[in-house]
């Protein structure tokens, strides 16, 4: 198992600090495709730039994708370091050094962070070269400097994890000396990309492309304790979601769409939504395990769908 420690912008972390986001988009101002150092559940960790040149806190690995500026503002909102998107878009343009007013850029999800105050921090790796621009993995071994890390990150992170959560970060190390992860917990902005990832992209009843007008629907709300997981998500239009959430539109166990009848009873109209009526799903994941969950699309059959 690996660690990654980042070289991280301080205003980035302090603001993030500042606001105890529970999650980030620790991006990147030009598109990187691939972020391999990293499995999800591992952990990376934020080090200061040059002077100060120490480990200042961490967080889980989610998963590493692309995104157009406006879309990672929309998933992420002020877990991308800054109060608005205006902010952001100038952050952007000032690494980039072009005037690009929608680039697309690296979005490296991370979920779970914790955060060390000034006189907290934890010494960096001892074999850390100047020349490094970006970060550096470390395997966690045996008398390694990854083990070391780890083991100064997990007391910190213990120390701060909420006493009555029944949840643990990760488990303890144990007797073979190998430190093992569960996987990170989601926000709402990592549930957005992962389900938006699953989908290939594309509007799960549609096949529309268009990611502007596409959203990542909880199919039992986060407010009535769906979990934020893959599996209570389906990509949709932005008009399907809305109907979705309103109980116009459902979805059955064989993943068959339903349209209620009352759009015609309250609006005299929605041919087009009754033409989706009885068609299956056009696009699902290929992981059997990321697909609806049945319980919970009989729970939105059940407590929502208007009939």
């Amino acid at each position: 198992m690996k660690l990654y420690v980042g070289i991280t912008d301080t205003n980035w972390f302090r603001y993030l600090r500042s606001s105890n986001a529970d999650e980030m988009n620790f991006w990147r101002p030009k598109a990187t495709n691939q972020f391999k150092a990293l499995e999800p559940g591992e952990l990376f960790l934020f080090k200061s730039k040059y002077p100060h040149h120490r480990i200042v806190g961490g967080a889980f690995f989610v998963r590493h994708t692309t995104l157009s500026l406006d879309l990672a503002w929309k998933a992420f909102a002020s877990a991308n370091g800054t109060d608005s998107m205006e902010k952001f878009r100038r952050m952007i343009q000032g690494h980039r050094k072009d005037n690009e007013f929608n680039p697309i850029i690296g979005c490296t999800i991370l979920t779970q962070p914790f955060y060390l105050e000034d006189d907290e921090t934890i010494d960096p790796p001892s074999d850390w070269s100047g020349n490094i621009v970006t970060g550096k993995s470390y395997e966690i071994a045996p008398g390694s400097e990854g083990l070391r890390l780890f083991e100064q990150a997990q007391a910190v992170f213990s120390a701060s994890y909420p006493r009555n959560s029944t949840d643990k970060p990760y488990e303890p190390i144990d007797r073979f000396g190998k430190p093992q992860l569960v996987a990170p917990r989601l926000g709402q902005g990592g549930f957005r990309i992962l389900v938006m990832d699953a989908y290939s992209r594309k509007c799960a009843i549609t096949g529309e492309k268009t990611l502007p007008v596409l959203e990542a629907a909880h199919i039992k709300p986060y407010s009535e304790d769906g979990p934020h997981e893959v599996s209570n998500g389906i990509f949709m239009r932005s008009d399907l979601h809305t109907l979705f959430d309103g109980g116009y539109l459902t979805l059955t166990r064989e993943f068959n769409i339903e349209v209620s009848k009352r759009i015609r009873e309250e609006f005299s109209n929605g041919r087009e939504y009754y033409a989706l009526h009885g068609r299956k799903l056009v696009t699902l994941p290929e992981n059997p395990s990321s697909r609806p969950n049945l319980s919970h699309l009989e729970w939105h059959q059940n407590n929502r769908f208007l009939g």
